[in-house]
């Protein structure tokens, strides 16, 4: 698995920070996603997908 974030979509809602936050962390300046793991382990897959199911603005592309 590798996630990507694109920061011209991403809207700072945080969800994904909230759900995966081993995955995703957000930045102090203006909130956008930081991904803090590109390539998680097989463990934290399902909550990396979780947060790209519930991203406002789609900007999380997980590919398999």
């Amino acid at each position: 698995m590798k996630i990507t974030v694109d920061h011209e979509k991403c809207c700072a809602s945080g969800q994904c920070a909230m759900l995966a936050p081993d995955v995703f962390e957000q930045r102090e300046e203006d909130g956008l996603a930081v991904v803090l793991l590109a390539e998680p382990d097989p463990g934290l897959h399902d909550a990396a997908r979780e947060a790209a199911a519930y991203c406002p603005t789609t900007a999380i592309l997980v590919e398999e």
